[in-house]
């Protein structure tokens, strides 16, 4: 089988398992060339698992028009969010603080995210989290 020619590779982040074709993700899968309904179908039957929570997700679309995906991890500020039960971050961080973490748990959560982090082993995933954290006003300890 020949390869097939690419014309776009580009980025979206929607809520797993109940995206809908509404903006700003349908005006962006139409610009690029994907069928919003046809995309919105599959995305949400392959993050079923995933209900609600936002994750990230890159299309590559091909010359033909027909696209693959690959659904990444969610944001750390999700998983940091839904672990401290905190509606969003701090807008002041270094004043008010919304939570605690250890940095155990990073490290716990940073498996989570798994091969989307950058980095080679669990400290330093660990430590990529809890600056996350902290830029979001939940205090690290340990």
């Amino acid at each position: 089988m020949a390869k097939k020619e690419i014309t776009s590779v580009f980025k979206i982040q929607a809520p797993g398992g109940t995206a809908t074709p509404a903006p700003p993700i349908g005006p962006a899968l139409g610009a690029n060339g994907v069928n919003p309904g046809q995309f919105i179908q599959q995305f949400n039957a392959a993050t079923a698992a995933l209900k609600g929570k936002v994750v990230g997700c890159v299309i590559t679309v091909y010359k033909d028009r027909t696209f693959t995906f690959e659904v990444k991890s969610p944001p750390a500020s999700v998983i940091l969010k839904d672990y401290v039960k905190a509606e969003k971050g701090s807008g002041e961080p270094n004043k008010n603080k919304i939570g605690k973490i250890t940095m155990a748990e990073c490290i716990k959560l940073a498996k989570e995210k798994g091969k989307d982090l950058n980095c080679f082993d669990e400290a330093a995933a660990g430590k990529i989290l809890a600056g996350t954290a902290r830029s979001m006003g939940i205090t690290v300890e340990g």
